[in-house]
């Protein structure tokens, strides 16, 4: 059974990269011959599914659908999970319906920190099912002021949770889980499986009038939030002056960044960054092909899949000095703490120089999806 709920919270809006976990979970669940269930957690309730009914809603489950209103498709796609449910319960009555649906032996999977509620967790054990979570990162914990207000108590007792009653713990790195275990007196079993990388085909048709710019150009992808530091970026294109290459900073607004805003939303409309939001994946991946380089400034990642989707396109990557991205990226990224502004710079400016024609990095073999659940499902189920 996969937790759905982040998911179905998300119909209509662009996957971000947990989201795009979850997607690729749902994806090899249903491709795997074992029946797979589903729980959504409702407004009302909890909602279960079967294989049959996932299959109907995943048009609606993979990012906005084309000409179709965010608002309408979120709307019609619950109805749908309502009439093709083979269990609708309000919370008190979840148990219930788990032993009566769930086969003996069933294995629970929730990969998106959605859910991970004492009432969820408790049915599962009251039904004898095998409790598997993936853990991203524990980044509120060691960065809570980058985070929503409010957000870091019940992300610290999600954890806690996970700690006492998760059978296994999927980490995305080894930085990710040594940082999680710290973190826990007693830690479940764990393991390492580094996410696949898709390699999206490119969509310049659906790359918007004015883009890519001309000459090189530069793009940072990543929600705009505190811990993304694009402040940095601003920073460093400002002491760069006349001398800067366009930059794209591509990703939705986040939270807590209003000084970045306020940056951004001054930025002249003929100057060298552009911001754009909404992007699909195919034209994000045309911009990225097209770019001189992704820069990832960021303070803190459990993985980072920006970084791999460029580097497996051979796009040069600069990403911050940080333990994770070495672990996965080794000689292929170009590191640079964020404490050495000129670095940053002399990097940028040297792959400006290389552009178009220069030399492109080593061939990148990315972490697979194909890997990644040959090892979580042999040591899970």
């Amino acid at each position: 059974m996969l937790d759905l709920t982040r998911l179905m919270r998300r119909v209509g809006k662009v996957l971000t990269g947990v989201d795009r976990v979850e997607w690729a979970y749902l994806r090899a669940m249903l491709a795997d011959d074992v029946p797979l269930f589903g729980l959504i957690r409702a407004q009302f309730g909890y909602i279960l599914l079967d294989q049959a009914g996932i299959e109907t809603l995943l048009p609606s489950l993979s990012g906005p659908e084309p000409g179709v209103d965010p608002d309408a498709q979120r709307s019609r796609t619950w109805r749908r999970a309502r009439q093709v449910a083979i269990g609708r319960r309000p919370p008190p009555l979840l148990k219930r319906m788990l032993q009566r649906a769930l086969p003996s032996g069933s294995a629970y999977f929730n990969v998106g920190h959605s859910n991970l509620t004492d009432r969820v967790l408790d049915a599962l054990r009251a039904v004898d099912a095998k409790i598997v979570v993936l853990i991203h990162d524990v980044i509120p914990l060691e960065f809570p002021n980058y985070q929503r207000d409010g957000s870091v108590p019940p992300f610290a007792d999600m954890i806690a949770r996970v700690a006492a009653r998760a059978d296994v713990i999927i980490y995305n790195s080894e930085d990710t889980r040594q940082k999680t275990e710290a973190r826990m007196d007693t830690p479940p079993r764990g393991i390492v499986a580094h996410l696949g990388t898709d390699n999206v085909a490119d969509a310049p048709e659906d790359v918007p009038s004015g883009l890519p710019p001309e000459g090189p150009f530069f793009i940072c992808v990543g929600t705009i939030e505190p811990r993304k530091n694009h402040a940095f970026l601003l920073d460093l294109w400002a002491d760069m002056g006349t001398d800067a290459p366009n930059l794209i900073i591509a990703g939705s607004r986040g939270w807590k960044n209003e000084d970045v805003f306020a940056r951004l939303d001054a930025l002249p409309t003929d100057g060298p960054i552009l911001e754009v939001a909404g992007l699909s994946d195919g034209a994000l991946a045309s911009l990225v092909s097209a770019s001189a380089g992704l820069l990832f400034p960021t303070h803190a990642e459990g993985f980072g899949l920006p970084a791999t989707e460029a580097a497996i396109r051979g796009v040069p990557v600069v990403v911050n000095d940080l333990p994770v991205f070495r672990e996965f990226l080794g000689d292929i990224a170009i590191y640079a703490s964020v404490s050495d502004r000129y670095l940053w710079e002399k990097n940028i400016k040297s792959l400006v120089a290389m552009w178009p024609n220069g030399p492109k990095p080593q061939q990148f073999q990315p972490p697979t999806w194909e890997a990644h659940f040959k090892t979580v499902l042999r040591l899970t189920c």
